[in-house]
């Protein structure tokens, strides 16, 4: 995302069968300018981790669905590399590197491997785990985190899916799927009474907890924020109950208990300053434990998806040509993928490519990020959105992050293209787990048949 700044991963080592120290060498590749690295490391979901410490060196579980960042300890924001504590220059020279520490809890089920995540590129998968002792760069001394109290600092990671009908959306946690039906689809206005066309939303719903290992459903009414209180609570729970007893009476595995209940307008997943939000809003969320994948995945299909071959596209920015172009979409374990870009200014003169955070589900991440961007199983007639990571806010709710490259903070300017300049971005989904091939589609360029490696 940084000219001239190049991440290695020099070390990943296992302590104690619970820890995990990660060491990246920053470097600066330029001939000419020193670079700050103080900012560009942090962790931007925790904001006093940004100024000087390398908070934003993490791992992903993918089997827990967790973005797993550095611990924190009681008096110090993060058990990580610390510029004056290290004795850390604040600039690296045009040619010199340093070595950044990180330590963080060990992902579940003692992998052999796993994904490393920075701020300033994409997520580095596959990585390899040693569990010998960890060598300490020169200089430093790795903190012990069974020597002082820490709190472990993580974010579940949600998955978002849609059908292409509007009909539904779902988030998976890795735990349970929360299945928004549309209460456009499934009911008439200020009415509680399913529609003929609610039959089949609510059959897929039905198969799903079919093949849940749980035992409780829950259904949740919500609505937007027109109306009243007096209005809007007494129909979320109608609409609650109605949905509750179609459910029940096309479920066919036994011993599954229901709790319906109604929200109002009091929990909204999106802005009510839009008519998309306020239509997303206006839902009934069945939320259940997560299916195995074999239940829920779609037989692959021999016919490619519609859309160009090939891995490029172009456009236009301030009249300058820009180019796009696709340089991976990887299955990662867990039923993830990471999909991977380069944008290009093949112009003479400096433009800004604005068309990145300009997508329709803006409303649902805290900051700006490259999150205009989908990928699409047609035969399926599914859309996946990038995933999002879950952030406890300062009342008590929770803020969404885009897992995808960030817009704000250090890289507010990172839509601004010099003549020639190009830079990397990347978005981690859900894959579908027989898929073999995805519609990609980024901003405005052309729809693209990518293969899942």
């Amino acid at each position: 995302m940084t000219e001239h700044l190049k991440v290695d991963l020099v070390a990943l080592n296992r302590v104690a069968a619970k820890h995990l120290i990660a060491q990246v060498r920053l470097t600066n590749t330029g001939t000419d300018e020193k670079l700050p690295w103080t900012g560009e490391m942090g962790d931007g979901t925790r904001p006093l981790g940004r100024i000087r410490w390398a908070s934003g060196i993490g791992v992903l579980d993918t089997q827990a669905r967790a973005w797993i960042l550095p611990y924190q300890p009681a008096d110090f924001p993060c058990l990580c590399s610390d510029q004056d504590r290290d004795g850390l220059p604040y600039f690296i020279d045009p040619g010199r590197s340093i070595t950044l520490y990180a330590v963080m809890p060990a992902p579940s089920g003692n992998p052999s491997a796993t994904t490393v995540v920075t701020p300033v590129g994409p997520p580095m998968a596959d990585v390899p785990i040693s569990d010998e002792p960890p060598v300490a760069p020169a200089g430093m001394m790795i903190p012990d985190p069974d020597a002082e109290p820490v709190t472990t600092v993580i974010r579940p990671v949600v998955t978002p899916s849609e059908s292409l009908d509007k009909s539904e959306e779902t988030a998976d946690d890795g735990t349970d799927l929360h299945v928004s039906l549309s209460s456009d689809v499934l009911f008439a206005v200020d009415e509680a009474t399913l529609t003929p066309r609610a039959k089949a939303v609510l059959a897929r719903t039905a198969k799903l907890i079919d093949a849940s290992t749980g035992s409780t459903v829950k259904v949740e009414g919500h609505a937007d924020s027109s109306g009243t209180d007096a209005i809007n609570n007494p129909l979320s729970a109608r609409r609650a109950q109605a949905v509750r007893r179609a459910l029940s009476a096309l479920v066919t595995k036994r011993d599954i208990g229901f709790q319906a209940r109604g929200y109002g307008s009091r929990r909204p997943l999106y802005s009510n300053d839009t008519d998309e939000g306020k239509r997303r809003n206006r839902r009934v969320t069945v939320s259940f434990a997560k299916p195995q994948p074999a239940a829920t995945s779609v037989a692959p299909s021999a016919t490619a998806a519609p859309g160009a071959t090939g891995l490029t596209g172009t456009g236009k920015a301030d009249g300058q040509p820009i180019a796009m172009e696709v340089t991976g979409l990887r299955r990662l374990p867990g039923g993830l993928g990471l999909l991977t870009y380069r944008i290009t200014n093949e112009g003479d003169g400096e433009a800004w490519f604005n068309e990145l955070h300009q997508s329709r589900d803006w409303m649902s991440f805290k900051y700006q990020a490259a999150h205009n961007v989908t990928l699409t199983d047609v035969p399926a007639r599914r859309r996946y959105l990038p995933a999002r990571l879950q952030v406890p806010d300062d009342d008590g709710g929770l803020d969404s992050y885009c897992a995808c490259s960030g817009l704000s903070g250090v890289r507010l300017g990172t839509e601004k293209f010099g003549p020639g300049r190009q830079r990397e971005f990347w978005s981690l989904f859900a894959v579908p787990e027989e898929a073999t091939t995805l519609k990609v589609k980024i901003a405005s360029f052309r729809d693209l048949q990518v293969p899942v490696r």
